[in-house]
């Protein structure tokens, strides 16, 4: 469940927030003038999280990698020529 709370709040309410993250799988979106600016998230999220960010690091490489045998690589020495760098 997330639970929305101003940062000036939760500020003061740290510990129970942490607890309830650490062991009630709350999840907390702060805010700040009414506008979403952070989360505080258990571990095991953070870490799902983690690992979902390098599978989709590792899409992309092989994505990049398909990319450079079809259409090959640039010379980067001519692309600084030709933007006059």
């Amino acid at each position: 469940m997330s639970i929305k709370k101003p940062f000036s709040e939760a500020r003061s309410e740290l510990t129970d927030i942490v607890n309830h993250v650490a062991y009630g799988q709350d999840r907390y979106v702060l805010t700040r003038n009414g506008k979403d600016v952070a989360a505080i998230i258990s571990i095991d999220d953070f870490e799902l999280f983690e690992q979902l960010e390098d599978y989709l690091d590792l899409q992309t490489a092989k994505q990049v990698d398909k990319d450079i045998k079809k259409h090959g690589t640039v010379n980067w020495k001519q692309v600084k020529k030709e933007l006059g760098l």
